[in-house]
């Protein structure tokens, strides 16, 4: 019996020796296997939690997800966002805040976190503007219509054909008044004579005016704002004063592509503000035409795309005053009874040319009042769309204005002109204004672009109080 009892206690012993060491084993590989899985776990959750910071304001006026990496602060920065990452890091790593922890529980992993770095980034301003392009296109890209963008296409294929955007009309228009000031002639007495009266000097008298008195209804009532452009986003990529990223991205590369150009402009039309839809909260209130003119005011801004318009529109309708058979002949036959009364029939080609580019101009003038006003004009006239008639058109009555019509609206001379503008030019100003308008918004006065940070990859470093080491590279972006 004791030799028995004897044996059965061995076997016990040597079996619980083997079985507590399953268990131990066990225990180890739970813990190794937790540990990574939380390390993998708070690293995710830390970095979603970076990026859920995302710049209020940046989203909401202008639909673009981006860390600011000042925080609010005036010191933009990468060492700014790996401090936040670091926080929530440790904070899911931080067991102080679970109650009766010095009690009822133990930390079974004991991980702690041992370093940080944010290797590559990619800011909103790299490329040249190019990420900010990118994100903007995809703000909109399901939202546009590929049918608004074919209609812009066909318009800039016949101003490129009849060489609207090139054409020096008021050069030849001053070419053909000088010729009449300087005509030299002999009167029947045989004295010598030099310039003749202009059929169309009322018409210059009003051009010397500006464009805005004829045009806008009440001057005064036009925006006054100015902005100082000398600190902005713009500016300092000219100076290479801005942060750049090292995170080569190929979707961050702006695409050569006229589609994805048009609906980069979509995305200004549609965020930003401009002569008839600005709400007066901006940096400036006419932004689109500062997008295309470049200039410090609204003023001067809103007058150099009106003078735009009137050249544009000037071009196309002298075009159609040259080809139309029955208004050619109508200037032709003004011009012979112009040049019979004065006695001079060998005057009379350089009236017509005078008459004719005057007429055009006085229409042009009609076009973009319309257009001020909220109506449409067509970018090639026909007899259907023309207003004026010669007589009124030289006698300077240029007061009329359309809000209907047909054709192009001030909108669509807008997409125009902008999609006639260097690219990165556009994207520059473009970016002058996002960061204009959003320090204006509270706590955010220092704000910067080049601040803006839309993917990041972080090197995180992580170990346990039992000896493991995790080395995690995570990338994540909001794209």
């Amino acid at each position: 019996m004791k030799g028995q009892n004897g044996y059965l206690t061995v076997y016990m012993a040597l079996c619980i020796g083997v079985i507590l060491s399953l268990c131990l084993t066990l225990i180890e590989g739970a813990r190794r296997s937790g540990a990574a899985m939380e390390a993998a776990c708070v690293a995710d959750i830390g970095i979603q939690s970076v990026f859920a910071e995302y710049h209020r304001q940046l989203l909401e006026q202008y639909n673009l997800f981006a860390i600011d990496s000042s925080y609010g602060t005036a010191s933009p920065g990468p060492y700014n966002t790996e401090a936040r990452l670091l926080y929530y890091l440790e904070k899911n790593v931080d067991l102080e805040d679970i109650r009766w922890t010095s009690f009822g529980y133990r930390d079974f992993l004991k991980l702690r976190v041992d370093g940080i770095e944010m290797t590559k980034v990619s800011i909103l301003t790299d490329q040249g503007g190019g990420v900010f392009r990118r994100r903007a296109v995809e703000a909109v890209r399901d939202d546009i219509g590929l049918s608004a963008l074919t209609e812009l296409m066909e318009w800039m294929e016949v101003i490129e054909v009849n060489g609207l955007d090139t054409a020096q009309t008021q050069q030849e228009k001053e070419a053909a008044d000088k010729s009449i000031r300087e005509y030299e002639y002999e009167d029947e007495e045989g004295e010598q004579h030099v310039g003749v009266e202009n059929p169309t000097m009322v018409l210059e008298e009003k051009r010397g005016l500006g464009i805005l008195k004829l045009v806008v209804e009440d001057e005064d009532k036009l925006s006054k704002t100015t902005l100082n452009t000398s600190g902005l986003i713009y500016q300092r990529m000219k100076q290479g004063k801005i942060s750049q990223g090292n995170l080569a991205l190929e979707e961050a590369v702006w695409m050569e592509d006229l589609a994805e150009r048009l609906l980069f402009q979509e995305y200004l039309l549609r965020y930003m503000g401009r002569y008839g839809q600005d709400e007066g909260k901006e940096a400036l209130h006419y932004q689109i035409e500062y997008l295309i003119a470049g200039k410090e005011n609204d003023i001067d801004n809103l007058r150099s795309v009106a003078n735009r318009i009137c050249a544009l529109r000037e071009a196309a309708n002298a075009i159609y005053l040259w080809n139309d058979p029955v208004k050619n002949t109508e200037v032709e036959l003004a011009a012979q009874a112009i040049g019979a009364a004065l006695g001079l029939p060998a005057i009379a080609p350089v009236l017509k040319v005078t008459m004719i580019l005057g007429w055009a101009y006085a229409e042009s003038v009609y076009d973009v009042k319309t257009l001020l006003s909220g109506g449409r004009v067509p970018l090639m006239k026909d007899e259907a769309s023309w207003h004026y008639g010669l007589t009124t058109a030289l006698s300077g009555e240029l007061g009329d204005s359309s809000q209907g019509g047909y054709g192009m609206s001030y909108e669509d001379y807008l997409r125009v002109f902008m999609t006639l503008i260097d690219i990165d030019k556009l994207t520059g100003r473009a970016m002058d204004m996002v960061e204009a308008d959003i320090r204006m918004t509270d706590g955010n006065g220092a704000f910067c672009l080049d601040g803006c940070y839309d993917r990041l990859e972080f090197d995180i470093r992580m170990s346990s109080a039992f000896g493991y080491e995790y080395q995690l590279d995570r990338t994540w972006s909001y794209y």
